[in-house]
């Protein structure tokens, strides 16, 4: 055929199907990229393939799906987390409303706490340690006993107006109970103190975040 000779105007005349514009659009199969083809080593399809094989597959298009469906059940899970850890801490803060006001307990005398010495004792349950420090004459200050990093039992150190913690190296500071050193990153509860006749009386717990 003359490639100089005027071709025929109809698409199906031949000679034409190859050039652009001229053939129609399903007249070709897609041909799929080799990165798309999944093909087990025993031939067989997916569908036939034992279930580990899909948590492990062969190739990069599995690969990447199986990484996909991993980040999606991470993401579900963290999102899940969240929510629930919403859920708890306004369910905590609607007990705290809640409750009522915690009994006033008397913890000592005066005079059973000498100038820089510390006792111990439960506020506003038996079961919640709490820590009493008379730093100077005047002075006393209360806190729970439980670090807020992980709930250990933290030490006075009157003398170096700190309180510490033994088991992670957490340390407060003494007289406002933040925390200066270590992982802790929120403050001791403080246990609010009422001093009457020579009595020393908790009236209450004060949660704090900083």
């Amino acid at each position: 055929m003359d490639p100089r000779a005027p071709l025929d105007p109809r698409i199906d005349t031949p000679g034409r199907e190859g050039l652009t514009g001229t053939a129609p659009a399903n007249l070709y199969r897609h041909l799929p990229d080799s990165e798309d083809i999944t093909l087990a080593p025993d031939g067989r399809p997916m569908s036939e393939q034992p279930a580990w094989r899909t948590d492990f597959p062969i190739d990069w298009p599995q690969d990447n799906y199986v990484e996909r469906r991993d980040f999606m059940k991470f993401m579900v899970l963290v999102s899940l987390s969240l929510t629930i850890g919403q859920f708890w801490i306004a369910g905590q803060n609607w007990w705290r409303k809640h409750r009522g006001a915690p009994p006033i307990t008397r913890i000592a005398a005066i005079d059973d706490i000498p100038v820089g010495g510390a006792m111990v004792f439960a506020y506003p349950g038996p079961a919640d340690a709490c820590l009493l420090v008379r730093p100077a004459s005047g002075s006393f200050v209360a806190y729970s006993q439980k670090c807020t990093h992980l709930s250990c039992a933290v030490r006075p150190r009157v003398s170096e107006g700190l309180i510490v913690c033994p088991c992670h190296d957490g340390i407060f500071e003494l007289q406002s109970g933040r925390p200066l050193a270590g992982p802790p990153r929120r403050p001791l509860a403080r246990i609010r103190l009422d001093i009457r006749s020579n009595s020393i009386y908790a009236i209450d717990v004060e949660p704090r975040t900083v």
